[in-house]
């Protein structure tokens, strides 16, 4: 089972047996259990942040019974573990230490995933996080986290979620002021209304991959969370998408949004306090292109790597026209022959200064 896989699961069983177990912590743990032992240990050695499981054993004159300490000095202990080792480890130790940590809701104020999954290793891993087991997990995740923060949760980082678990967590969360929720094909236009009626906060949203969001989700999200200072709406690489092969199911990468201009327009129209914009291999043209220096006027950051139907001569005039501008990343990317069955290929600047590349408009 892939290592994210295997985390996932560790911690929605942790979460099970903590709630079902009736047993407190007692002299025993002290001595024979590895997750009280380890969390003792880090506390005494000063070093809980760092997560190191093997310290140097205490003297026995050092002992102490872990089992007195109060619910708030084993609170702010648990504030200094990571997000896997509060909840595989602590929370799964006992009921007390469950309860000491429920007792703080501002430990479940983040849910970040997106480490374990940057740094695992494409191939059979990465395949194995499109299977319905998978996005079950991170639904109880996000469902748990939801919960456990008691309407505290600010910042939530997952993919393959569902809309479901999405609009659960929309509605319990109204501080949320981060939400990345990438590749996520289960999620629609449903679920994001909900976000933008509960989470009027939002200043970071990150919907790259998500096809069945639509421009309408954009609309609401703009019109509701006037504070939005991020957007990323990126797509998988249409052009070669040899690098997904194996990986993102074939009719996925087929369904790739075709109304890019519609997009980029209403973002233009609704999102006018935006200062970075991802718009990464997006269909859009001069039109939509063209729209966004005219509402998105604060924009520091434009990030138009792999939009193939774009010119360099386009994206320079509209650049010029956003005077808060610092970042400006160009389509820059090499259009193998076999992806097309016409004449265009090779880089993208052996073409842009021709002609309007909007031949790959679908």
């Amino acid at each position: 089972m892939p290592k994210l896989f295997s985390s996932l699961a560790a911690c929605h069983c942790s979460l099970q047996i903590a709630s079902s177990t009736r047993w407190r912590l007692g002299p025993g743990c002290r001595k024979t259990g590895r997750v009280g032992t380890t969390l003792a240990n880090q506390m005494a050695t000063g070093d809980v942040a760092s997560g190191e499981a093997e310290t140097a054993a205490l003297a026995p004159e050092e002992e102490r019974d872990w089992s007195e300490m109060t619910p708030v000095c084993l609170a702010e202990a648990f504030s200094r573990l990571a997000l896997e080792d509060l909840w595989q480890g602590a929370m799964a130790c006992c009921r007390s230490w469950r309860d000491a940590a429920r007792s703080r809701p501002g430990l479940f104020a983040a849910l970040d995933l997106e480490p374990g999954f940057a740094e695992s290793t494409p191939g059979a891993e990465a395949a194995a996080w499109w299977t319905p087991a998978f996005q079950r997990r991170v639904d109880a995740m996000l469902r748990s986290a939801a919960t456990l923060a008691g309407g505290e949760l600010r910042e939530v980082r997952v993919r393959h979620c569902s809309d479901d678990a999405l609009a659960f967590t929309a509605e319990r969360s109204p501080r949320l002021s981060i939400l990345s929720i990438r590749t996520s094909p289960a999620v629609t236009d449903r679920s994001m209304l909900t976000v933008g009626a509960c989470c009027t906060m939002l200043t970071e949203l990150d919907i790259s991959n998500c096809y069945e969001v639509s421009y309408k989700s954009l609309e609401v999200i703009g019109q509701s969370c006037q504070n939005l200072r991020v957007l990323k709406r990126n797509i998988f690489n249409w052009i070669d998408p040899s690098e997904h092969v194996g990986i993102v199911p074939e009719n996925y990468l087929r369904e790739c949004p075709q109304d890019g201009d519609r997009e980029a327009i209403t973002i233009s129209k609704f999102m006018p306090k935006l200062k970075h914009l991802e718009l990464r291999f997006s269909k859009l043209t001069a039109v939509g292109l063209n729209s966004i220096p005219g509402g998105c006027k604060e924009l520091e950051v434009l990030d138009l790597f792999g939009c193939a139907n774009l010119t360099s001569r386009g994206i320079d005039q509209a650049a010029a026209n956003l005077k808060n501008l610092e970042t400006l990343v160009k389509p820059n990317i090499y259009i193998p022959r076999s992806s097309f069955h016409m004449g265009r290929y090779g880089h993208w600047q052996l073409y842009d200064e021709r002609f309007q590349t909007n031949v790959f408009q679908i």
